[in-house]
């Protein structure tokens, strides 16, 4: 409900830009070109994670970008949904490079498949949407129009509660979200085939990135695309996101050394993009 009010009052109503506060619009010219003009490169927090794969920002994690997240995430600014997505497509898009040992046409086999980052469920009720998820829809629906074959697939849910990250320092983040996630029945079937990015909007010490691919990680050698079915009660946002039901298969957790390459999952490498990141972890 809120989504499509929030949709129509942006609309409707006089705004300001959700990254300088200037009006009249949610995006002024300068604050998009932000955005547009953004050349996503590798970044690596300091102290790094274990288990972190690689990881591409479109941008620093400053002003107007760290406003315009905000806004979109805790203020429901949905009209700025568009040009973040899009900013997601392009670290999406510097990250696929070729895997270590495979050429670069054996590395563009099979498409994109963006795995969002779940947030906490207290979290998405706050808020009245799950803007990770929206933002990875349009990123998939830009890099399809640039001739990428890409979709959604979230696959990823919260296992057990976690507290809010705000204020944690690196080492408690890790503690708070160390075994928090796994992936729901169903899904390594999603993800086989595929060149798997996970995405989310920021990366500050890396902790959630780096729990998501140990739950993507922990799905390798299960036999989950033999014994356990899709379940037929899913339900889908768009073409492009592949939704699967509640049902939930744990796998063994597989706590790994920091990686330096993509993590490897059923046959294909796990890489990671997100919109911004700290200035000094840009490589």
């Amino acid at each position: 409900m809120r989504g499509w009010v929030q949709d129509l009052s942006d609309l409707a109503l006089p705004a300001e830009c959700g990254g300088c506060g200037s009006p009249p619009a949610v995006l002024c010219a300068r604050c998009r070109a932000l955005l547009e003009r953004a050349e996503p490169r590798r970044v690596r927090p300091v102290p790094e994670p274990p288990g972190l794969p690689v990881v591409h920002a479109a941008a620093p994690y400053a002003r107007e970008v760290r406003a315009l997240l905000l806004a979109h995430k805790e203020r429901g600014a949905l009209a700025l949904t568009g040009a973040l997505g899009a900013a997601l497509a392009g670290a999406v898009r510097a990250g696929l490079g070729p895997e270590p040992g495979r050429s670069m046409a054996e590395s563009r086999a099979g498409p994109v498949i963006l795995v969002p980052v779940p947030s906490a469920r207290w979290a998405v009720r706050r808020r009245g949407h799950d803007p990770v998820r929206r933002m990875a829809l349009v990123a998939a629906g830009r890099l399809r129009r640039a001739g990428v074959p890409a979709r959604v697939a979230a696959v990823l849910r919260q296992r057990r509660p976690v507290v809010d990250q705000a204020g944690l320092d690196a080492r408690r983040r890790r503690e708070n979200l160390a075994g928090a996630l796994e992936v729901r029945a169903g899904g390594a079937h999603l993800l086989a085939g595929g060149r798997v990015v996970l995405v989310d909007d920021l990366i500050t010490t890396g902790a959630s990135l780096a729990e998501a691919a140990r739950a993507l990680r922990a799905t390798a050698g299960t036999r989950w695309e033999q014994d356990m079915p899709v379940y037929r009660g899913a339900t889908r946002e768009g073409r492009e996101e592949r939704q699967i039901g509640p049902r939930s298969q744990r796998g063994k957790s597989v706590h790994g050394a920091p990686e330096k390459g993509p993590v490897n999952i059923i046959g294909v490498a796990v890489r990671a993009a997100v919109i911004a990141a700290p200035r000094d972890s840009f490589e």
